[in-house]
């Protein structure tokens, strides 16, 4: 276990943001691993909420954070991707009909419920069994928050991982676009796909040309800034990869010899070697999405990190 206190106002408290009228954002600062956001509009019906949260703690304030809007039932709950910090807390939204992508569904079955993992500092994750989504799609859904058109979408290829998707309300130019986008952090890629998430980032999130963005990861945005400061590092990430396995480095290797820059700075740097464990992968053929070694990967990240367990305040 960590050392660390784990309470839901450290690093910071949660916040609530009306991001546009009766559709609100959950900002947990300061967004590094297993603190994510997520979200919720309001609507005659009762409550569609995005994604829950890692632990049984965290998901129970989101719970109240909707309570002190509305108190109206949560009907519907998306799920973004299957990352256990956007659906470990799935149980405690016992009203709701979960839904996800086909992918997310098999991927969160497969990873399993909350429980002690090795390679971070781990939380107080409580009691909270698997939740896997029970209403699942392959390419879109739409959802109806009364008048307010919420489109489902699944971005079309691995990206942040096999499954993602975005949640677009087109009338107010609203995205919640989950992992594909971690504002002021390090983006991570080694369930997913690089050059997948590049394509999904110019092609799918860029043209929709939302003037109001909620991430998985950090505060919420009104330009395009983030965006291209993360294709900036995914292409950063391509570069070192084509290098280092030019040179014969292993992934390890070259993030120990790499200067990551302006980019050193941003929180959860060691993903840098996960990262070029996906893209290195891709380079030798491999699919996007396709199977590699998580473990070694992250155990390499924690050589990255010192020997260190990955730090983990949620």
């Amino acid at each position: 276990m960590s050392a660390h206190a784990h309470d839901i106002t450290v690093p910071g408290p949660p916040r609530l943001e009306e991001v546009s009228d009766g559709i609100h954002a959950y900002v947990q600062p300061d967004g590094t691993w297993w603190i994510n956001n997520t979200g919720f509009a309001v609507g005659p019906q009762g409550v569609v909420a995005v994604d829950s949260c890692s632990t049984e703690r965290r998901t129970r304030a989101f719970v109240d954070a909707i309570a002190s809007v509305t108190s109206a039932p949560v009907r519907t709950l998306v799920n973004t991707h299957h990352h256990g910090d956007h659906t470990w807390g799935n149980a405690l939204f016992g009203t709701a009909t979960i839904v996800a992508h086909e992918r997310a569904r098999d991927e969160m079955i497969a990873f399993g419920p909350p429980r002690e993992l090795p390679f971070w500092e781990n939380p107080e994750w409580g009691s909270l069994p698997l939740d896997p989504p029970f209403l699942t799609f392959t390419d879109r859904v739409a959802l109806h928050v009364g008048d307010l058109r919420a489109e489902v979408l699944h971005v079309g290829t691995p990206a942040h991982t096999t499954n993602d998707s975005l949640v677009w309300f087109p009338e107010r130019s609203t995205l919640f676009c989950g992992d594909l986008v971690f504002n002021g952090g390090t983006p991570f890629l080694l369930m997913g796909s690089v050059t997948g998430a590049i394509e999904v980032l110019e092609q799918v999130v860029g043209p929709l040309g939302a003037t109001t963005t909620v991430p998985g990861h950090g505060p919420v945005f009104h330009d395009r800034a983030p965006l291209d400061a993360t294709l900036d590092y995914l292409r950063f990430v391509l570069d070192v990869a084509e290098r280092g396995r030019a040179a014969g480095l292993t992934p390890l290797a070259a993030a120990q010899d790499t200067d990551l820059g302006r980019f050193a700075d941003w929180p959860d740097a060691e993903r840098i070697v996960g990262n070029l464990h996906r893209a290195y992968a891709e380079l030798d053929g491999l699919p996007r999405g396709g199977a590699i070694d998580v473990m070694a990967a992250l155990g390499d990240m924690v050589t990255w990190n010192g020997g260190r367990p990955l730090t983990c305040l949620a």
